[in-house]
């Protein structure tokens, strides 16, 4: 009689010992490493896909120049400012000319004594020309009386020297001609480049355009090639576009685009594709182009600034669409997970082109129906224990009061 409790209670412990086991079990194949992993999955569809590219950029000027002295200098004065608009040949600012105005004034007494000189040297020219022909006319009178004896051999000789001489008066009244007139050439360079760069200390614009920067006051010394002012042609404006290479196919001149500044998100702007860089940058894997505006921006847009861009492809024909979220790498191979039979088993692929939407063609590999894994709860293995679920983290349900 005694020993019927104490059975009772082995009996007891017994049955709790059991579901105890039985709850542990029954956590470690639901909630634990032992659990099934969650998915969400997909069925594949086949539709239409708006092939776009999507890259990001920031706004530059196709033309800008730089303006400033060609030597070393002061900065004399400075007369616009930034955002001012200005003409071509406008006066923008203007250096220190130092002594360029008294050397100029120099040059200029310089280039009157040549003249001068040439003046002298045409008198003499002309003298000599009128005693030489003097000279061989006395000389060809004595030629005549010496052939008639009329007077001696000596007096023949002195005639002819006397033209000898007035030759080479001539040519050396005409070296000196020459002399001067090339002085005056030399002078005359001179005063040329003297005045161009005298002309260089002012700057001035070289094309319509917008003051952007103003890097130089008056009084500062600046060195050869340092800009004072900077400027930029509005209508010029386009955005330099960046893009991963690996989403880059299909990026050729001519593409529509639309254009989001960051200071402008509802209005976006219209441009096309107008060039694509040859060289891209090596160290962030991304292609480079550039998206001029259908119509300028004027001053709604500002130099630097952000801008998202959106390329639109051509229209792909109906193929088998499915969400990237779905691709993955295993092994080198890019391809799916594939439930069959309610197991995942990874099936490679060959992709299409890429939709902004998310989706992406499937042109090989799967077909239309094939159930695939978007999401997982963590990486899949071969033939693994899966539960299909809608969303792998639930919505918090109710509002806050």
């Amino acid at each position: 009689m005694n020993q019927h409790p104490l059975f009772l209670r082995r009996i007891g412990i017994g049955a709790l010992a059991f579901g105890l086991i039985a709850a542990l079990a029954f956590v470690a194949l639901r909630t634990g490493p032992l659990a099934p992993v969650r998915v969400t999955v997909t069925s594949i569809q086949e539709g239409k896909l708006s092939p776009a590219i999507f890259g990001i950029g920031t706004v530059e000027a196709r033309r800008n120049w730089m303006i400033g002295p060609t030597v070393a200098g002061r900065v004399l004065s400075v007369r616009v400012d930034v955002g001012d608009v200005v003409k071509a040949g406008q006066l923008l600012a203007e250096m220190d000319p130092v002594d360029l105005d008294q050397r100029l004034a120099a040059l200029d007494a310089a280039l009157a004594r040549a003249t001068s000189i040439q003046a002298a040297a045409q008198a003499q020219v002309a003298d000599a020309t009128a005693r030489r022909e003097l000279a061989a006319i006395n000389a060809k009178r004595n030629q005549d009386l010496a052939a008639q004896n009329f007077i001696s051999p000596g007096a023949l000789e002195s005639r002819l020297q006397e033209k000898a001489s007035a030759d080479a008066a001539l040519q050396a009244a005409q070296a000196n001609l020459s002399g001067s007139a090339q002085d005056i050439t030399r002078q005359k360079a001179d005063r040329a480049a003297l005045q161009q760069q005298r002309g260089n200390v002012r700057l001035l614009a070289p094309a319509d355009g917008v003051v952007t920067s103003r890097d130089a006051e008056a009084g500062s010394t600046v060195v050869a090639g340092q800009p004072v002012l900077r400027l930029i042609d509005p209508a010029s404006l386009w955005v330099r576009m960046r893009v991963d290479q690996g989403r880059s196919a299909g990026l050729t001149p001519g593409l529509k685009a639309s254009i989001i500044l960051r200071s402008q998100p509802r209005t976006p702007l219209q441009g096309q594709v107008a060039r694509v860089e040859l060289l891209a940058d090596a160290v962030t894997e991304e292609r480079i182009a550039q998206i001029a505006f259908t119509a300028p921006p004027g001053f709604t847009a500002s130099v630097g600034e952000l801008a998202e861009i959106e390329l639109q492809l051509p229209q792909a024909p109906a193929t088998l669409l499915l969400p990237n979220a779905g691709i993955q790498r295993l092994q080198g191979q890019t391809g799916v997970w594939r439930l069959t039979d309610g197991k995942p088993a990874f099936t490679p692929v060959r992709l299409g082109a890429s939709g902004l939407d998310g989706r992406v063609q499937i042109l090989e590999g799967l077909k239309a129906g094939d159930e695939v894994v978007v999401y997982s709860q963590k990486a899949l293995t071969e033939g693994a224990r899966v539960q299909v679920v809608d969303a792998l983290v639930k919505a918090a349900s109710g509002s806050a009061p």
